[in-house]
Formats: structure tokens, C-alpha cells, sequence
């Protein structure tokens, strides 16, 4: 090795544990992702009030909920007098409401036999609009900060001001028979209602829609806890049954062969199958003359690429993906044939979109109303696609 190698290696050598010193001496950046997960200490984690809750109901005994509403409550329903072996509040607090229909049904029956259910969430069930005769508006041109209070003048010190993290989604339909509005959130002077609690069958469904509240940065700032105490304080003391989203990770793990692992037979058998791959490998691991295949000349296989991608999409039902290739697809439309910029899908957008188209504008809202929600929505149903498909499909036609 010559002499001008050596400097080179040593100039890598000390650029290497430069680089190294630097990464290591770097500050962690902070994770500012949305998790709402109870073992997260991250801004946006809910780890305060979860290891509040006990201070919250000194008198109630908290249990975890680490299956769907579905799986838990139909378990100790009895269908031979029709009552649950159960009774108490039920709390879900996430930016999206990962319930099913089924779940939610049980919730409201549930509910329906004298207990409460507690939703926070930018997103309730579809079930729970249904079936509660309630609908919501997302105001998505908000800017600032907002106030976050209570309708009951008795509660007006427990208001809070929060700047980070929030949207504007409100109820913008509601049942008045059934329906008292409970709390409010006020962007520039304009109020919304956003907590209400619904009197259903002998019990209660409380809505929430600012979860955000919940979370360890608005709870450790200031004396915004307030706020959440307060909130939860419409619960009766009796017992918690907590919605728990570290649930999967906590009871079996991560890895796809996590039910595999949870039983002792199948992993018995997963166990000996490999084993057995293993040995047949070893033993038949010779050479063997290859079959010559016969080269047939290139042609056009545009079609039976296409029917391929297809029927591939349709076989793994990607629906998500799918999805999002046909918004990309029809806001490429809008930007080449209407020049618009597609980046913020507002009402100026919709208003722009009516013009320059010369289209139905409820038909135009609709379908930007329903991108949205998609783009959101973190599981698309083949429902949802069709949906998509049609509404674009009506706007081409309009």
C-alpha cells in the first residue's frame, strides 16, 4: 500500500468517525405522529391520561379492552334473558375511529341496556351517524388557534386555548329529541358544537370530536387537564372499559405468524413443516439438468399485461391503492384540462372547479367531499371504490 492510499484510508477513517460523532451527539428529533397510543410518551401519545384514569375514577375499576368491541361485549351478552354480565363506560379516543359496523352495533346495544360509550374521534363510526341521526362538517380553511369549552355557563373556567394539532370538524346534524350539546370549539369567533351527549335506549353516547385534548402535549401544558377532567367527569363512577390500541402489539406481537405462535399446536406443526422443507432440501440438494425451454418470438402483450395488473389488483384486493391511483388520475384531469391548482381541496377550490367545468356544483362537492374523506380513511373498503368510481365517473358524464 502505497503512501497516497494510507492518506486516503485515514482521511475516510476520520471523515467515518466524524460522522459518527455527529449522529450520535445530534439531538432526537421529536416524533410528532399521531399515535393516541396509551405506552407512548410522544407529544401526540396518550400515556398521561391513561395512568390518569385512576385518579380520574378512584371508585372504578379500569379494564383494558384488547380485542374489537365486538369480541369483548358479545361475550358476556347472555341470549336467555338478553342482559350483559357487564355494565359500566366504555372509552375510545383515537384520530379515527377504527370501529367496525358490527362493533359499533354492539357498542350502541351496549349502551342501549344502561351504560355509557365515550367516542373521541375526528371520524365516528358510520353505524353511529345511522343510527343516532347525527352528521358532521369538516371546515377545513382554519387557521390559528382555537377555543376549546363547554356549554354549561357553570363550566366556562374550564375552557381551554390550543394551537397545535387541530381541525375544524363539528356536528352540523343532530337530533334534538335525543341530543344535548355539551361543549364547543370557536375558531375566529365562530362556534361549533363538537361534544354532545346522545341519550340512547336506557343509556348514553358521548361524542366528542376533538381528541386532541386528550393527548400528552395539550394534558402537560398549562392547566389544560382541566378540560379533560371535566369531560370525562359526564361518566358515571362505575366501571372503565378502556379501549386499548397497543392491543396487537402487547398480547401476540407483531409478526404475521403471530396466531400461529399464540397456539401451541399449530406451532408444533409450523415447527415440524420446516424442519421437514429443511431435510428434503438437504437430501435432494443434486444436480439436475434443467428443462430447455423453447423460445418462443416476442409479441404484443400490452392486453394481457393490462387483464394481469387487473386481475392482480382484484385477487389482493388493494383496494387503498387502487383508490389513491384514481384520485391522482382525476386531479391530473383537473390541473391539465382546468388549470387549477389541486393542492388544497376547499370550498374556493369546489367554487372554482363549478366555473371553469361549468358542472353541477352539489355534484362537484360531493366528490371533493368524498376525496377527502378517502385520503384520510386508513382501510377502504371495495365499497369505497366503487363509490369513487361512480361519483368520477358521473362528473366526466355531467
Amino acid at each position: 500500500m502505497n503512501k497516497t492510499v494510507k492518506i486516503y484510508v485515514a482521511l475516510l477513517i476520520v471523515l467515518f468517525v466524524g460522522f459518527t460523532i455527529i449522529e450520535f451527539s445530534a439531538e432526537t428529533p421529536v416524533n410528532w405522529s399521531k399515535t393516541y397510543k396509551e405506552t407512548d410518551k410522544i407529544p401526540y401519545g396518550t400515556f398521561v391520561l391513561y395512568e390518569e384514569l385512576p385518579s380520574l375514577f378512584p371508585d372504578s375499576e379500569i379494564e383494558n379492552i384488547n380485542v374489537s368491541p365486538y369480541e369483548y361485549f358479545d361475550e358476556h351478552y347472555y341470549w336467555g334473558d338478553s342482559t350483559y354480565d357487564v355494565s359500566g363506560n366504555y372509552i375510545h379516543i383515537d384520530e379515527y375511529a377504527n370501529i367496525d359496523d358490527v362493533s359499533a352495533q354492539e357498542l350502541l346495544d351496549f349502551a342501549s341496556y344502561g351504560n355509557t360509550v365515550f367516542v373521541s374521534t375526528l371520524y365516528p363510526p358510520q353505524k353511529f351517524y345511522d343510527s343516532l341521526k347525527l352528521d358532521t362538517t369538516n371546515q377545513y380553511d382554519f387557521r390559528g388557534k382555537a377555543e376549546i369549552g363547554f356549554t354549561n355557563p357553570a363550566l366556562k373556567n374550564d375552557s381551554i386555548t390550543i394551537d397545535k394539532g387541530l381541525s375544524n370538524i363539528y356536528f352540523s346534524k343532530l337530533d334534538s329529541s335525543t341530543t344535548t350539546a355539551l361543549g364547543y370549539q370557536k375558531f375566529d369567533s365562530i362556534k361549533h358544537i363538537n361534544f354532545v351527549k346522545i341519550n340512547h335506549g336506557f343509556g348514553t353516547v358521548y361524542l366528542h370530536l376533538q381528541p386532541i385534548v386528550f393527548t400528552n402535549y395539550h394534558l402537560l401544558k398549562k392547566n389544560n387537564k382541566k378540560y379533560a377532567a371535566t369531560a370525562l367527569s359526564y361518566l358515571p363512577d362505575e366501571s372503565i372499559y378502556y379501549d386499548y390500541h397497543a392491543k396487537i402489539g402487547e398480547t401476540l406481537g407483531y409478526s404475521p405468524l403471530r396466531f400461529i405462535n399464540s397456539q401451541p399446536a399449530l406451532r408444533a406443526a409450523w415447527l415440524l413443516g420446516l424442519c421437514s422443507l429443511l431435510l428434503f432440501m438437504i437430501f435432494n440438494a443434486k444436480r439436475k439438468q434443467r428443462i430447455v425451454k423453447v423460445i418462443k418470438p416476442l409479441e404484443n402483450t400490452t392486453v394481457a399485461f393490462t387483464k394481469t395488473i387487473g386481475n392482480l389488483y382484484y385477487e389482493t384486493k388493494d383496494h387503498n391503492n387502487l383508490i389513491d391511483k384514481k384520485i391522482m388520475y382525476f386531479l391530473e384531469y383537473i390541473r391539465r384540462v382546468y388549470y387549477l391548482n389541486t393542492q388544497h381541496l376547499d370550498e374556493k377550490f369546489v367554487k372554482n372547479l363549478t366555473v371553469k367545468s361549468g358542472k353541477d356544483k352539489e355534484l362537484i362537492k360531493k366528490l371533493i367531499d368524498l376525496i377527502v374523506y378517502l385520503k384520510a380513511k386508513p382501510v377502504c373498503t371495495e365499497a369505497d371504490l366503487l363509490n369513487l368510481n361512480n361519483t368520477i365517473e358521473d362528473f366526466y358524464k355531467e
